[in-house]
């Protein structure tokens, strides 16, 4: 996923660092490297104003996640991993500086595998531990896709590797000025293939996103191993392909804008800041379910585990903090919270206000097996030809 950082006023940690706090050699320190845009500066501020001590904290924004997970790797001076390998979501990577490690670290759900794997992170808490007072307010949806194995695989008997504080879905959203001349409004994903949206759509530029879409349309899952085993799978995909104008996962909103394609496929991140200004566009999450990412707190591996760093997780998962974030930064809370629709504007609440019927059926992308990964990326190679 591109999931590009996008500017959210002065709410945001928009600043190269932000700090509070007097430095001093023996005052206590937090340092986070935390994804641009993801956490408001007026959070952080509470934080510190509820902190009894004496503490200084240093919040560093980085673009991408991708910067992020190559920080880590940095830290540990393990070799640069090649990006295209499994499912890209980010932009080219630009070399991050050295710097010294942080105490937690911002990482996207997708790479927590490969995090755990090459050792860049370490358990935030084992699952017999009370470090984190609230882990018991995470939905058990939240909880399992944290706890794995050294491995990184999904495991109820593993370790909690991270602390999700915010997430997002992949969404459709489409131009009510055009498609209103059609007689109907998309709801799903099956509403792609109808005929009236021949060379009207667009769609991201990835397997997994594209081969997943049609795979829930057929009532299968986007973390399905063995494509060969889904009938009639290549015909939808190329049933599909003639519908799309043109593939991307940077560019596609900007054609919908302009009125070249009437319907879009995207994330949530980068479709909630525009529709407020453009109120020709409607964003709708598919009935049948849709892919969902998470934003972590991770440990880098060697950094001494702290009553500050745990609190500060906690702090994120209070009901009014996680409120904030959510409303601040765009994105919805793995923790339950009192937002009433009222409190979001109205072009955003289908965003926003999940459906749980529809939240119980939409999945994280999962990482898949090396060979079923090279299935996806030559199928989705096939069908674009």
């Amino acid at each position: 996923m591109d999931r590009r950082s996008f500017l959210l006023g002065t709410s945001t940690l928009t600043v190269s660092q932000l700090l509070f706090g007097c430095s001093g050699n023996k005052q206590a320190q937090l340092k986070v490297q935390l994804l641009k845009g993801s956490i408001p500066g007026q959070v952080v501020n509470e934080f510190h104003k509820g902190l009894q001590q004496q503490v200084e904290l240093k919040f560093a924004p980085v673009e991408q996640i991708q910067d992020l997970f190559k920080q880590l790797q940095n830290w540990q001076q393990k070799p640069i991993a090649n990006d295209e390998q499994g499912w890209r979501r980010f932009i080219p990577f630009r070399q991050a500086e050295r710097t010294p490690p942080s105490d937690l670290v911002t990482l996207g759900d997708y790479w927590l595998k490969a995090a755990i794997e090459q050792k860049l992170i370490q358990p935030l808490q084992q699952l017999q531990g009370n470090q984190l007072k609230q882990w018991s307010a995470l939905d058990e949806k939240w909880k399992k896709l944290v706890t794995r194995n050294d491995v990184g695989n999904l495991d109820v008997q593993g370790k909690v590797w991270g602390a999700p504080y915010r997430w997002g879905s992949t969404a459709i959203v489409y131009n009510r000025d055009k498609v209103q001349e059609l007689g109907w409004t998309p709801t799903d994903w099956s509403d792609l293939w109808r005929d009236e949206l021949k060379g009207r759509i667009s769609l991201l530029n990835q397997p997994r996103e594209v081969i997943g879409l049609t795979l829930k349309k057929l009532g299968k899952s986007y973390n399905t191993e063995n494509l060969d085993q889904v009938p009639d799978l290549e015909k939808e995909l190329q049933i599909l392909n003639q519908q799309v104008k043109f593939y991307s996962s940077v560019n596609y909103l900007e054609p919908l804008i302009m009125g070249d394609t009437w319907l879009a496929i995207g994330w949530s991140t980068d479709i909630l800041p525009i529709l407020g200004r453009y109120p020709e566009l409607v964003a709708v999450i598919p009935q049948s379910g849709t892919a969902i990412w998470a934003d972590l707190w991770v440990r880098p591996v060697g950094i001494t585990t702290t009553t500050l760093s745990d609190r500060w997780i906690d702090f994120c998962w209070q009901p009014s903090t996680a409120k904030q974030i959510s409303l601040l930064t765009k994105t919805n809370s793995p923790i339950s919270t009192n937002i009433m629709a009222s409190d979001i504007q109205k072009p955003l609440r289908s965003l926003l206000q999940s459906d749980r019927s529809v939240l119980d059926k939409s999945e994280f992308l999962l990482p898949l097996s090396p060979s079923a990964t090279k299935q996806y990326e030559s199928l989705f190679s096939k069908i674009k030809v």
